[in-house]
């Protein structure tokens, strides 16, 4: 069952269906086996058999009107990373058009994406693949016309006021302005092979080639803390 919020991405409804994703896991319905969110809506997986639709649909409306969605607080327990990113060289090929497509210069691009943390609106394309966001208006840049056929796992990209880092090397119609050691998809990492969190603050850190040549790891110098 599908609660949207609205038919496009704006804050508004994106912070609505991340907090009423956490208020509807924090009822412990019997029935439900799981939910997620995506841009602007919350999604529940229910078994109809322990739980009739028209039950839970009628919970859901009771739910709406009991949650504030006018102005409603991000859930609980987000973190706030802060992830290198190296803007250098053969790490960004398509940095200096992504600029100019934003109207900026080079330098004043990377000021923009390392000015303040964006959101981890919602997961999706690939396991633990965020689109962050938003950027500033004139980051409202289109996606290319032609795919790129192959960005690396960890290639930072741009398109629609978003930005994404890659859990895996696939094509993509976004440009590539970055590339970070940091992996959001972990396999072999049983106890979390998902870092990232919808709500979850993601800060991009510059850093040289030097300096990314030195980092190792999944976490790629990445450091977290918890947001109260």
């Amino acid at each position: 069952m599908l609660v949207t919020f609205a038919d496009r991405l704006d804050d508004a409804a994106n912070r609505a269906a991340l907090t009423f994703r956490a208020a509807i896991d924090a009822q412990g319905w019997e029935g439900v086996e799981e939910t997620a969110s995506s841009l602007a809506s919350a999604y529940v997986a229910f078994d109809p058999v322990a739980l009739a639709p028209d039950m839970l649909a009628e919970r859901l409306r009771e739910l709406l009107g009991q949650v504030d969605l006018v102005d409603p607080p991000l859930p609980a327990g987000r973190r706030l990373w802060t992830v290198p990113v190296c803007f250098e060289g053969e790490h960004a090929p398509q940095l200096d058009d992504a600029a100019a497509a934003a109207g900026l210069s080079r330098r004043r691009a990377i000021d923009e994406l390392c000015a303040r943390p964006l959101r981890a609106l919602a997961l999706g394309f690939a396991p633990g693949q965020a689109y962050l966001g938003q950027l500033p208006e004139h980051w409202n840049i289109p996606r290319q016309s032609d795919l790129t056929p192959r960005v690396p796992q960890g290639a930072v990209v741009v398109a629609v006021r978003q930005a994404i880092i890659f859990a895996t090397s696939a094509p993509t119609g976004w440009r590539q302005v970055g590339h970070t050691r940091f992996a959001p998809f972990r396999p072999d990492d049983p106890a979390a092979p998902i870092p990232f969190t919808p709500g979850d603050e993601i800060r991009f850190a510059p850093v040289s080639v030097d300096e990314y040549d030195r980092l190792a790891g999944p976490d790629g110098g990445a450091t977290c803390e918890v947001l109260e």
